[in-house]
């Protein structure tokens, strides 16, 4: 067989590379076995359609025919989209990192015929350069290597296959201290001039990010405050977001937050949401409330598909240049604003003649973090319009179009946070459509897939999808108080422990059990694109327990805590959606309103929607008499037939409050 077979794939990064002279397979068992038939060693090319590296190495290496012809006459290559297959990703890339490089994609990786790693690294040039051999000298190197010396091979394989099928290790620890240690070392390599993790490049990281933010509340510290509206300030203010359509770009290569990585990525901008609305709502700043309108617009009108569910991402490159789409002159906003309409513009947006970044401006408003006086900033927007209407006609940036259960997961968390919160129900509602989409595949078989192109379901449910899908469905409970997300919830996570769960470490296998295309199931309590599964899981159970009253959620949160967080000190950094969760764990705040159904609206439930603090765990209801016998709330009324509220701190509840505001000083004396 030597003909390239990725034009019967639907993921767009997989259709872009169906023209290359290079003979690729998409992973899977009959690429495999055409490398043992063959003998061949196996050539892995992992990438995804917004990388811009990938798209360098693509042009340089995988459309040149002798390039392509040294690649097909020792190898059998496969390629594979990292979104649509982190789980493959997840265990190479892993591999990678146990050699002591540095990961990052693409990611290039020889295996063995049976699929073993052996050798790897991320972006080849084609010519010699950068303190890097040429991509066909490596090609050749590896080769003879595989043909010459299988003693160095096998040994290679064979100790990757060992570090990677380790389980994690537990040992006791001391739980509240691990929280104080890990708060006092992310506040002491924090940017205290431009927020966020001092150096470059400079990731959102927002479990990092949110870790912090609980922090504030566990031990009423304001410099974690203070370092979180630091990161957000800089963030929403910098040339990472786009002031003219809305969104968060990937990450930003300089330290100040200027310059971007220009893709734009729905689980980035889903995440900054949901940090953005809770920070809202803790200091009322109007620039957080911009930034989160402005962000929903635009996963609303640009990500989210006509079924309801949301695309992956779109690319940094378009013109065949990074950024070209986002960047400007002067001169063209001159012609376009005049010239008083301009000066002003320029000013706030920090536009010059020789311009910010490689002699173009990309727009931020740095040099002032705070927004202005309201008839400037109503200029100001009027020329945004301007200029957005003319950057329409710019070829775009290519839409990845797949649907990932994970990040539809993370961005219906968020749409349901932030419309219950700023009382915009249609956000809910376009949270709901997400959610149904994935729920209506989840019916054939149970579990949502992991990934759904051009309609055709392409891989089964990952734990990541499971557990981002469980958050989902109970932050729509929250935000609807329709039965039905509780019971998916519940339902789900009876699947997640079926499929995924390993009692023996306390952990979530990434891959299911019935998954029979990898050399092995992997697990990871970091957090990557996505939070870890770890994480947002055992959030998740406790939720489950506080709502339901049911025990087996409090002690299945108990197991995994005390098995995995000992497992993750090597790197609790890189852990922090676990932490945040051992946070929750140590110290969650119930809040159980009973009201009539009609009382949606009312000033008590208005408020509990306000109420910032991330360990709260919120229940409405019409009665108590659904709950179990071990709920706190359980048997309590209401008095004189109105909107009653009860704040329950473990077993015991306050006494009934009827009162807005005396609701929010009871939940605000239940923490630090």
């Amino acid at each position: 067989m030597s003909k390239n077979l990725l034009d019967q794939e639907t993921s767009p990064y997989l259709l872009q590379h169906k023209d290359n002279p290079v003979h690729w397979r998409p992973w899977g068992r009959a690429a495999l076995e055409e490398a043992q038939e063959t003998g061949k060693p196996i050539l892995l090319s992992v990438g995804y359609a917004a990388c811009h590296w990938c798209h360098v190495m693509a042009h340089e290496s995988f459309e040149d025919p002798h390039t392509a012809g040294v690649m097909n006459q020792l190898f059998v290559n496969i390629k594979v989209d990292r979104e649509e297959r982190p789980d493959i990703d997840h265990i190479y890339m892993s591999a990678l990192q146990a050699l002591s490089q540095q990961g990052g994609w693409p990611l290039t990786m020889f295996l063995t015929p049976e699929g073993a790693p052996v050798w790897g690294g991320t972006y080849f040039p084609k010519e010699e350069r950068y303190g890097q051999p040429a991509f066909t000298d490596v090609l050749e190197s590896v080769a003879a290597t595989f043909r010459q010396d299988p003693d160095r091979i096998n040994h290679n394989h064979q100790a990757l296959m060992e570090h990677l099928s380790k389980p994690p290790v537990s040992r006791e620890t001391s739980e509240p201290l691990i929280l104080e240690t890990v708060m006092e070392k992310i506040l002491s390599f924090m940017d205290n001039e431009h927020g966020g993790v001092r150096g470059a490049p400079k990731f959102p990281q927002a479990p990092l990010t949110g870790f912090l933010l609980r922090s504030y509340y566990r031990t009423g510290d304001q410099a974690a405050l203070d370092e979180v509206i630091r990161a957000l300030r800089h963030m929403s203010q910098g040339g990472i977001y786009d002031h003219l359509g809305g969104g968060l770009a990937r990450y930003s290569v300089d330290s100040r937050w200027l310059a971007p990585h220009f893709e734009k990525m729905l689980s980035d901008n889903a995440q900054y949401i949901d940090l953005l609305t809770t920070l809202y709502l803790e200091t009322g700043e109007a620039l957080f409330r911009n930034r989160i309108e402005e962000t929903v617009g635009f996963l609303i009108s640009h990500m989210q598909s006509p079924d309801g569910a949301f695309y992956a991402s779109f690319d940094a490159d378009s013109d065949g240049r990074e950024g070209a789409y986002y960047v400007w002159q002067k001169s063209e906003i001159e012609e376009l604003l005049g010239a008083e309409e301009a000066a002003l513009f320029c000013t706030h947006y920090d536009v010059s003649e020789n311009g910010n970044w490689e002699e173009t401006n990309i727009l931020n408003r740095l040099n002032d973090l705070h927004l202005t006086d309201a008839e400037t900033e109503t200029r100001l927007l009027k020329s945004r319009a301007v200029l957005l209407e003319h950057r329409a006609k710019r070829n775009p940036p290519g839409r990845d179009d797949k649907h990932l259960a994970d990040w539809n997961g993370l961005a219906i968390s968020a749409l349901a946070h932030a419309g219950i919160a700023l009382a915009q129900p249609s956000w809910i509602e376009a949270a709901e459509k997400a959610f149904d989409y994935f729920a209506d595949y989840a019916a054939a078989d149970g579990r949502p897939p992991h990934s759904v192109c051009q309609n055709i379901p392409v891989h089964p449910a990952l734990s990541t999808d499971l557990a981002l899908m469980i958050q989902a469905a109970l932050a729509l409970s929250r935000a609807t108080a329709i039965p039905v997300y509780l019971e998916t919830a519940e339902t789900w996570t009876g699947l997640i422990n079926q499929h995924y769960w390993d009692e023996e470490s306390g952990s979530f296998y990434l891959s299911a059990a019935d998954a029979d295309d990898i050399i092995l199931r992997s697990r990871s309590i970091g957090d990557a694109a996505v939070p870890s599964t770890e994480g947002i899981q055992t959030a998740n159970l406790i939720r489950l327990w506080l709502l339901t009253g049911q025990t087996k959620y409090r002690d299945q949160t108990d197991t995994l805590l005390k098995l995995a967080v000992p497992a993750a000190e090597a790197n609790l950094f890189s852990a922090t959606s676990l932490l945040s969760a051992l946070d929750f764990r140590l110290r969650p705040i119930q809040l159980v309103i009973l009201r009539q159904s009609a009382d949606r609206d009312a000033d008590l439930i208005r408020t509990a929607h306000k109420l910032p603090q991330p360990n709260l765990v919120y229940f409405e209801a019409e009665s108590t008499s659904g709950l179990a016998a071990e709920h706190p709330a359980s048997g309590k009324t209401m008095i004189d037939d109105q909107p009653t509220a009860y704040v329950c701190i473990g077993q015991s509840c306050s006494l009934p409050i009827t009162d807005a505001n005396q609701l929010a000083k009871q939940v605000n004396t239940s923490i630090a």
